[in-house]
């Protein structure tokens, strides 16, 4: 009974903060009260709010600072008000000293507010958690909130709430427990875990790379957890390749290239080009040895794939009357401009042929990441060549893929 009292009392709460915060965010921007700004929704938003927080906001004790500072801000109000039927040195201060406290109070008042939401969302998320199952639907639109939530930035008191709560180690749990849940809920908890990584990776990192999250993500092998696992390497960098290398699931990673699934397929390759850039020379050896520069040329032979050295005939395809002096007459804008059509006509491309050039991609990567020394990148580009010519069916799709990595194809 109580809980479905919570259930109750909680929205209609939650709706008249967020109503407020946003009067508060509009008044912080403007806490002036020249002219009709008085009448402002903002203004009247916020005075009405204090007239009804007796009943609205002190069944919660955590409220009580709202309360007190919406108490300030009216009293501010009705100081500026006066000053204003008022002239002279000593009216014209004591709008400029409340103003400036209008904008204060209204800062605070939105602090309280998003720290009260955070309680509450960490609260119910954490509860949600133990039993996953009771409520799927308002479990996802739960982890989606502070999916969104964390992604606005850093913020300390909200750290401090999901540390205490131990919020990642159940999101943990959900992900690494196929048992536990649905594969939906399983695939949010792992969008939250990668959230929580860019809201602060020095705190968070550790629990990655001690934990059984890699191997979770890459044993579901669903669009969402191989996704995930780009955004971890792109956070996390060098350390979480040498944890995916060191734990066996490369191999895994390179069998998603010929996944039945095309998205499957696809960010498995986002996921083999994040390995060659941040990947050191252990993980690009088990990569190779997996034989990806075969199933990366088989990727290009496909319909999907093809050659960014022949987006030229692309763009003529598109209506491009291939006259390079005609766009080349001044060297300013006309130039800039075939620059630019280049760089769409190659993403264009690359939308619907995700595969093109995609031996060569991969070399790039190798050539610009941070994994590399420079003499394993140079032995490395020779192990590429000698695999290309290996896996080629015919001496023009070799010298075609050869030349592409000799001299470089990247978007």
């Amino acid at each position: 009974m109580e809980k479905m009292e919570m259930k109750q009392e909680t929205p209609p709460v939650l709706k008249v903060l967020e109503a407020l915060k946003q009067a508060c965010h509009d008044l912080e921007a403007n806490p002036s009260l020249d002219s009709d700004d008085s009448n402002s929704s903002a203004i009247k938003a916020l005075l009405e709010l204090e007239t009804e927080s007796d009943t609205i906001l002190s069944k919660d004790p955590n409220l009580s600072t709202l309360s007190q500072l919406l108490a300030r801000l009216k009293t501010l109000v009705q100081t500026l008000q006066s000053s204003r039927a008022r002239h002279g040195l000593a009216s014209f201060l004591t709008r400029r000293v409340s103003t400036h406290s209008l904008s204060r109070v209204a800062a605070s008042i939105g602090s309280e507010i998003q720290a009260w939401i955070d309680r509450e969302t960490v609260g119910a998320l954490t509860r949600g958690l133990r039993d996953p199952f009771e409520d799927e639907d308002e479990l996802t639109r739960l982890l989606t909130q502070f999916e969104d939530r964390v992604s606005d930035g850093f913020d300390r008191e909200l750290q401090d709430l999901v540390l205490k709560s131990k919020l990642f180690s159940s999101l943990e749990s959900i992900l690494c427990n196929p048992s536990s849940s649905s594969r939906r809920i399983r695939e949010h908890s792992a969008l939250a875990i990668a959230g929580l990584i860019r809201f602060n990776k020095d705190v968070f990192v550790g629990q990655v790379l001690m934990g059984p999250t890699i191997k979770a993500l890459v044993t579901m092998a669903s669009a969402r957890s191989i996704r995930v696992l780009c955004s971890l390497i792109r956070s996390i960098k060098s350390p979480l390749v040498d944890e995916i290398e060191s734990n066996g699931q490369i191999p895994k990673i390179i069998c998603l290239l010929s996944s039945q699934d095309l998205a499957i397929r696809v960010l498995a390759f986002d996921c083999v080009l994040e390995i060659g850039y941040f990947g050191r020379k252990e993980a690009i050896d088990a990569v190779l040895e997996e034989d990806l520069i075969r199933k990366l040329v088989e990727l290009q032979r496909s319909e999907l794939g093809g050659d960014l050295i022949d987006l030229g005939r692309f763009e003529n395809e598109d209506g491009d009357d291939g006259d390079e002096d005609s766009r080349e007459v001044s060297v300013g804008g006309v130039q800039v401009k075939k620059t630019e059509r280049r760089r769409r006509g190659e993403k264009g491309f690359l939308e619907s042929h995700p595969f093109a050039s995609c031996v060569a991609r991969f070399a790039v990567q190798l050539e610009v990441g941070e994994g590399l020394r420079q003499r394993e990148r140079r032995a490395f580009k020779q192990q590429i060549l000698v695999r290309v010519r290996e896996a080629s069916v015919s001496d023009a799709e070799a010298a075609t893929i050869v030349a592409e990595v000799l001299w470089g194809s990247s978007p």
